[in-house]
């Protein structure tokens, strides 16, 4: 499972974040929910706060100010591992994309670019600098994966194909169509550190090429998602009770919006921040 990280492959989901009109409320509700210290990365004379979260002493998402001119609701961003910003935004414009925040230094962490696919769904890119990403990452109160929910699902697998090299691999678990991105080569990667993951994977009949594995696909249907509701990459975080986190979150002052229910391998709760930043919390269930 390779749950600590010391830096990611080019075109791996690396890190996610969130910004907050109320950054110190949005640390008091995930610090009591997942038990996160947080430690304030920006110099005292920024206007803005980032505070990054750790667990056991690694780090596992951020929590920070609202950027001028985001939008009023808050959410999860996701950022995708590159050798070059620069060059990834050019990716970005020749496969129809949007750069909607041109490559930027982050102090010495590191330097990152925010577009937008096609479709309009956000996500950031990291060109690593001191700061190499999640360094723990698939146990409970660390993040899981990322989601793309698109009403494009075709589009969606030329432009990231195009960007990042991702395949899409469709899948049936019995109960409906899912589909994965796979980077070509990853799971050899995670093999060198993690010899184990295959045979555990097929132990627990996970797909074919599963450990290649770096998100998933999900099309929007008007049936189930709101004509409002724009395409968006969606977050879901790791957890060792998904009934107990999801009652944990209510009393902390966040909505519940979906309860917790079954799906292939989880059982898994939607739930909002007391801000509006939406996330999935799953625990994983092993088949049989």
């Amino acid at each position: 499972m390779l749950l600590e990280r010391d830096g990611y492959p080019a075109g791996v989901p690396c890190w996610v974040d969130t910004g907050h009109p109320d950054p110190e409320a949005a640390v008091a509700f995930y610090g009591g929910l997942f038990g996160w210290e947080f430690e304030d990365r920006m110099p005292p004379d920024s206007p803005g706060r980032y505070f990054v979260a750790q667990l056991r002493g690694r780090d596992v998402a951020a929590v920070g100010s609202q950027p001028e001119q985001a939008p009023p609701t808050p959410g999860w961003n996701t950022y995708v591992w590159v050798d070059s910003a620069d060059e990834t935004a050019a990716k970005v414009k020749d496969a129809g994309g949007s750069v909607l925040a041109e490559p930027f230094d982050v102090l010495e962490a590191g330097r990152m670019g925010v577009f937008a696919d096609p479709s309009g769904a956000t996500f950031c890119v990291w060109q690593a600098g001191q700061h190499k990403g999640a360094q723990l990452v698939n146990e409970p109160g660390t993040w899981n994966f990322s989601e793309l929910n698109t009403r494009d699902p075709e589009g969606a697998k030329a432009f990231y194909g195009d960007v990042f090299g991702w395949e899409a691999e469709d899948v049936d678990f019995g109960e409906g169509g899912f589909t994965f991105w796979r980077l070509p080569g990853y799971g050899d990667h995670l093999a060198q550190r993690d010899p184990g993951i295959r045979d555990r994977q097929a132990a627990d009949a996970a797909p074919e090429g599963f450990e290649d594995a770096v998100a998933w696909l999900r099309p929007m249907t008007s049936d189930q998602d709101p004509d409002d509701v724009p395409p968006h990459w969606s977050i879901t975080f790791a957890v060792d009770d998904a009934d107990a986190v999801a009652d944990r979150a209510a009393k902390l002052g966040g909505k519940v919006i979906v309860p917790p229910f079954d799906a292939p391998f989880v059982r898994m709760a939607v739930i909002s921040d007391p801000q509006g930043a939406v996330f999935t919390a799953s625990k994983y269930v092993p088949e049989g």
